[in-house]
């Protein structure tokens, strides 16, 4: 990120709803981790660090977690949580430092859907998710939040968004230690409305034109 990014973001993956809870949110999560945040400043960490070490993360999760070691999953779990509260986190720092923009709104949203690609494909090829709702789900996924980038630089951005990620995420537990063969369950009504939210987005986007 550069000074030039100090102006609020004219792209946005947001619903126009959500704007709100994505303030409030970013204002107690700068509350919170307020003095790491210093740190981080301190040490000279920038919200573009943040966003790479958080993309590690995700990424070693889908190389460790089928390993033959007898903490393989539990340190891929703990590599998971760490990129989404990297994630959390690197917001608020831009905001702090003042270089929160459309470059590191872009860089973050790519950084989400990667980790949301390969996690999907990882649970995929270790059969915790069937191929066809994860590819349904993963398609969908990523087509609403172009659209949602679209609609956005149109002016019409949507009036709601479902992004299940941390939910998804989550359920990997309760698939992986409750509740085997729960979350193609999952998927498959997440897809529904992704599909839908897909429809209305392609819809709207060809009426503008």
């Amino acid at each position: 990120m550069s000074s030039s990014e100090k102006n609020d973001s004219k792209v946005s993956v947001y619903a126009s709803g959500e704007k709100s809870m994505m303030d409030s949110s970013q204002a107690q999560r700068h509350r919170l981790f307020l003095p790491l945040l210093n740190l981080f400043v301190k040490c000279r960490i920038t919200p573009n660090h943040l966003t790479c070490l958080s993309l590690l993360c995700g990424l070693g999760f889908c190389f460790i977690y089928g390993l033959n070691w007898n903490l393989a999953k539990p340190l891929a779990f703990g590599l998971l949580l760490l990129h989404v509260l990297l994630d959390g986190i690197d917001g608020p720092l831009a905001r702090l430092t003042g270089t929160a923009g459309n470059r590191g709104s872009f860089t973050d949203t790519t950084s989400d859907q990667l980790i949301v690609a390969f996690t999907t494909m990882t649970m995929i090829h270790y059969g915790l998710i069937n191929v066809i709702p994860g590819s349904l789900y993963l398609f969908f996924y990523t087509l609403v939040v172009v659209f949602a980038m679209i609609r956005s630089s149109m002016a019409i951005p949507y009036s709601w968004l479902i992004r299940p990620r941390l939910i998804v995420y989550a359920w990997f537990l309760v698939e992986v230690y409750l509740f085997p063969g729960t979350l193609n369950y999952l998927l498959w009504f997440f897809t529904i409305l992704l599909a839908w939210k897909s429809l209305t987005g392609f819809y709207k986007i060809r009426k503008k034109l």
